[in-house]
Formats: C-alpha cells, structure tokens, sequence
C-alpha cells in the first residue's frame, strides 16, 4: 500500500446446498464483511460491529492466516495493518460468515501482495481453505454458483439471471458446520445415491431453464442432508409449510442451518416475508436480494475518508 492509501474489502454472505446441491451450489446474498484496511506498525483488527464482537485482534484472526497463507503461496510478504471488521453476516447460523473471512482474507492478500489473482484463482484458494467451493464461489462470483472442489482443481459456472426473492428465517441459535457434518450419515445406499444425484440434476436443470416451480420441488426433495440435519433445526419443516402455504416455491436449510431459505416470485417476496415474521416471532426474517457482483477491492486516500461503511 501507498502512503497515505487505503482499503475497502467488501464480501457478500452466501447461501449453499439449495437442497440436494450439497456442497456444491452456492448463492451469494445481501449480507456482508466489510474491511477497512489502513497501514500500521502491527496487525490489529477492530470489531465495528455487533457480529464481529469478541474476534480475535492479532494474528490468530481467521483473516490474517488465510491472507498470509495465500501471500506465502506466491512468495509474497504482507506488510501489517490496522483491519476495521464490520459485517451484519451472523456468525454459525449457515449464511457463509466464515466464507466470506475467507475470501476477505484472499483478497486482502491480493490486493497487499499485487498477486493479480483472477476469480477463478480467488474461488480455487478459498475452496481449498473451505474444502467445498459452494460458499466461497458465491462470495467470489457473486450470482448463484454451482461448483465441483477437488484435490488438485476446482470448476465454478455461474449461473445467469436468478430471478427469485430470499427471504431468510434466522433463529437464534448457532450450529457450527463441524457438528452439523457429524448427523450426516457415513454411507448412502447405492439406490439412494442414484435417486439423490437424479434429484439434484433436476435442480440444476431446473434452474438453468428458469424453471423455478420445478427448482423449488426440488429443492425439498434433498436426500442427502436435509433429512439428518432437520433434527438439529426443527424450524425447517414448520418454515417449509408455512412457506408453502403463503406461496413460496421452495424452502431449503441454508447451509448447514439453522437458518433456513424460502424463495419467491419477483415482488412476492415481501408478503412472504411479512407471513413469515407473524409465525415466527423468535427468529429474524429478513428480505434479502442475490447480488450480482461478488467479492470486491476499493482503493481510496486517507485524506478523503470518511469513516463510514
């Protein structure tokens, strides 16, 4: 960084799985971390906001080793900084909180190294952090993603013209994906696994071909996670027929849950929402949007800033 030069690092949150897409179908939201990057003598990151209380302040932040080991990859050195952490992404509710760190932190990386990183470059260093590229992709890309993380590659396409509403119910616990992993069984039997492949093509088809009624019925057909983690989230099955019953065309667990996603027509989305926060009066429901554009890199002088977000 210049004297004088600053960074504004801003990552959306995303959705991922969309039902039987697991671990491989990603949609980034209208969620987001912000970083405010500026130089100094040390590593420091400052919470500026609620989500971010409590974060480690030094090296041991989530951030920091992953722009460091992005760096390392590409011999570079990052010279220290003073990091402003704001995000409204809740932390373990399955909105992509630790994703989008992630890809904060490659970004962060790239932009102190001159790395030059491409998208693609950007999703395949975040996916081997994640170890599944649903989340990450998205946050990259931005859009809806669907992605294949291998040892030695990853693929991401992205998906054109997603024209639904999410509208997220949060509830107020956490789970942490690590648990969530844990209810999953350890093997599927062959015709289970023929008939969970067929579902989640069907999802794809459907949602290449615009076919959203179709994406919606299948999203709730999921036999490989949704089944398990409905038990660690019993607000899925009462969300999914409330949904269903207001005029949704599909609800799925987001990520690993707890919260859960339901999506709407274009301009339905806010009834739904409405019906939703009447039923639910202990969790969140928000009315969000798919952006468009992904993970992003302003540069900007000191002088000039104001401090907002």
């Amino acid at each position: 960084m210049k004297e004088g030069e600053m960074l504004k690092i801003k990552v959306p949150g995303s959705t991922a799985n969309l039902g039987p897409g697991f671990d491989s179908i990603g949609m980034a939201l209208s969620r987001y971390l912000i970083l405010t990057v500026s130089p100094s003598d040390f590593w420091f990151f400052e919470s500026e906001s609620p989500e971010t209380a409590g974060l480690p302040e030094g090296k041991e932040n989530l951030i920091y080793q992953v722009a460091v080991r992005t760096a390392s990859k590409y011999g570079a050195v990052l010279p220290p900084c003073h990091v402003k952490v704001w995000s409204d992404i809740p932390v373990a509710r399955g909105l992509g909180s630790s994703a989008a760190a992630i890809v904060a932190g490659v970004e962060l990386a790239d932009a102190l190294g001159g790395l030059s990183l491409t998208l693609m470059e950007k999703a395949r260093l975040a996916s081997l952090e994640e170890d599944h590229p649903d989340n990450a992709g998205a946050s990259v890309y931005g859009g809806l993603v669907i992605g294949l993380h291998q040892k030695d590659e990853t693929h991401i396409v992205r998906v054109p013209d997603f024209k639904l509403e999410p509208v997220v119910v949060i509830p107020s616990y956490k789970i942490f994906t690590k648990d969530a992993r844990e209810v999953l069984p350890g093997l599927l039997p062959f015709k289970t696994a023929v008939e969970a492949g067929a579902v989640g093509n069907m999802l794809v088809a459907a949602l290449m071909t615009a076919n959203w009624p179709l994406a919606g019925q299948m999203m709730e057909k999921d036999l490989l996670h949704q089944p398990y983690r409905g038990a660690l989230t019993p607000e899925l099955e009462l969300v999914a027929a409330a949904a269903r019953e207001a005029g949704a065309y599909g609800t799925a667990l987001s990520g690993a849950g707890p919260a859960v996603i339901c999506f709407a027509k274009q301009g339905d989305g806010s009834r739904i929402a409405e019906r939703l926060r009447i039923q639910f009066t202990a969790c969140q429901v928000d009315l969000l949007y798919v952006p468009a554009e992904g993970s992003t890199v302003e540069r900007f002088s000191s002088y000039n800033h104001s401090g907002s977000i």
